[in-house]
């Protein structure tokens, strides 16, 4: 009699801790820029109808499901503020932290590549865009705090070993509040890939500069005054 195996069976039986790391960071980081870029193309094509709730809800979904999916596997970052912050904490060491970006980096921009022949390429493939009507102190104090407010949660919920369950709805919901409340002003970034990707595709880099920046500074922040809580 012939077994016959899984492709998922044989990836979990064949592959590194790390190499699963990897491919968990790829792929969930891919999915969240699909949900968080592809929402603003879509609303975009649509002249507006769908508003700013749409975009705030489909990557806080995004993310629950990238947590529900790969959180046991990689701890779910999909973020490379996120990773610095966990750097920060002891929870990987820098080697690891190397693989964890690089991940990030290479999902997003399959993202954003599938954003542009799948959905469309309107608002420059949805890369962020802060609002310089407000003076610019503002706009980074406000992205620092988005950042910062998604570590707090993402800290909290490892802590408290997953909050019964409720750890990908938390760090979704946190991802969708800061978008809804702060994009306004700053972009609500949070994620330096997810606004790397469509803004090296879209040739838009103006803005790189503060979501390679403040979404940094508000994640350290937060990691170190939680350090203390874990070690």
């Amino acid at each position: 009699m012939i077994k016959r195996t899984s492709l998922a069976t044989v990836i979990r039986n064949n592959l590194s801790p790390n190499q699963k790391k990897f491919i968990a960071e790829v792929i969930g980081t891919f999915i969240v820029v699909v949900l968080a870029t592809g929402s603003v193309v879509t609303d975009s094509k649509l002249n507006g109808a769908l508003g700013i709730p749409f975009i705030a809800f489909a990557p806080s979904v995004g993310v629950a499901i990238g947590v529900y999916m790969f959180g046991k596997v990689s701890m779910a970052h999909f973020n490379p503020a996120v990773t610095l912050g966990f750097l920060v904490t002891k929870h990987i060491t820098k080697r690891l932290a190397v693989l964890y970006i690089t991940a990030e980096v290479m999902g997003a921009l399959l993202g954003s590549i599938f954003v542009k022949y799948m959905i469309g390429n309107e608002a420059f493939l949805g890369a962020n865009s802060p609002n310089y009507a407000y003076p610019l102190p503002l706009v980074f104090g406000v992205e620092i705090l988005a950042s910062a407010l998604l570590m707090a949660v993402i800290l909290v919920v490892v802590q408290k070993k997953g909050l019964r369950g409720f750890g990908g709805i938390a760090i979704g919901g946190i991802v969708g509040l800061d978008i809804l409340f702060l994009a306004f002003i700053s972009g609500a970034s949070m994620n330096p890939a997810r606004s790397l990707a469509p803004a090296l595709l879209s040739g838009e880099l103006a803005n790189l500069w503060l979501y390679w920046t403040a979404t940094f500074i508000g994640t350290v922040i937060i990691a170190f005054l939680f350090r203390k809580k874990f070690y």
